[in-house]
Order: C-alpha cells, then structure tokens, then sequence
C-alpha cells in the first residue's frame, strides 16, 4: 500500500480506488495532490450554506448539488474508469446531465463547481483547477473567498473558455449565470462567523 510521501509518479483511478480511505488525495492528469486536513469551521459554514440554498432550488429539475468528499472523474474521451488519471473533488459540484452520475460519483464535467479557498489551496484551485474544468466544459466556475468575503466567477462562454472573471463582494445576492432566476443570498459576517 502506498504511503502519503510516496505518491510520486504517474496514476490512475485503478489506483486512487486502493489507497486508504482515511487520505484524501486529488488526481490531475496523473499526478497526485494531498488534499488539506479537515478544513475551517468557516469553509464548513459556507459548505452547508451553500448547499442548504442550491438544493431546494434545484429541487423540481434534473440537477443535483453534491458535497465533498464526492467524486468526480474527468476523462479525456472514452476510456475506462480504471484509466482515468484526473479525480477531483469540488467542494460542491451541481451535475445536470443524470447519465453522468453513478454509485463512484460522476463521470464527466459538472455544469457548476464551487469550490471554497484556504491559504493552502488558493494556488491550486484558481491556476490548476480552473485551467482543468475550463479544459473539461465546466459550465460556471465559483472560488469563493471566505476570509475575506470574496466571490470569483468564471463562465465558460461560446468558444469553450472562460472569459475574464467576475469579482464580488459576498454581499445581497448574486445570480448563478447558468440557472435564470436561481440566485445566492449571502448571510452577513456576523451569521457565519457564530458565537465567540
């Protein structure tokens, strides 16, 4: 069994399935990324909130909202499970298109990721993981900031890129581009940072 300070080299699915469950890793085209330990209480509150608001909106359609650790396996074409060397797992990931979801997660690009910054993740998730999901037809890409109460949005437009960000204040609501009328109501600072 392979241990954490030895994941070097070149993997796959078939070998993401055999690692320990209690480490969470991330494959991007072959190469292994420790994800961080528990993450903040912050991020936490922001996960729920998030998804406390997504899923009843999206109730009555065929989309689902998803938290981690959920995985989702990004092919480059038809290969096998067992071949796929990209698993990623977005904070929350909303998926569409049913035919996509299985018991291992989804297989193909969610339409809409977000995925919540810590210090040790800003990095990978605004350069790495936005070229990735840019690069596998993610429909809306959000980074949420949660110190300082920030929101970068990407949309993929018609030439299959993302175009130049949206930067917001986390404050009043802001409108999911890919879902008319669903819109996001961010709580004030004092809600999320709770009792002292």
């Amino acid at each position: 069994m392979l241990q954490p300070a030895s994941k070097s080299g070149r993997f796959t699915y078939a070998d993401y399935c055999r690692w320990p469950e209690g480490e969470r890793w991330e494959l991007i085209d072959g190469q292994a990324f420790a994800m961080s330990p528990a993450p903040s209480r912050l991020h936490q509150e922001f996960v729920v909130e998030l998804a406390a608001q997504i899923h009843p909106k999206l109730a009555n359609s065929s989309c689902r909202v998803y938290v981690a650790p959920f995985d989702v396996r990004l092919p480059h074409a038809q290969e096998s499970d067992d071949e796929i060397d990209t698993v990623v797992q977005p904070d929350l990931a909303v998926i569409c298109d049913p035919t996509k979801l299985d018991d291992k997660g989804c297989r193909g690009a969610p339409d809409w990721i977000i995925e919540i910054l810590s210090p040790s993740s800003a990095a990978h998730d605004h350069i790495r993981k936005r070229a990735l999901y840019e690069r596998h037809g993610v429909r809306e890409y959000w980074l949420l900031h949660p110190s300082d109460r920030l929101l970068t949005i990407y949309r993929l437009g018609p030439d299959g890129s993302f175009g130049k960000p949206e930067v917001a204040e986390l404050t009043g609501f802001t409108a999911v581009g890919i879902f008319p009328g669903l819109e996001i109501n961010w709580p004030g600072p004092e809600a999320m940072e709770g009792p002292q």
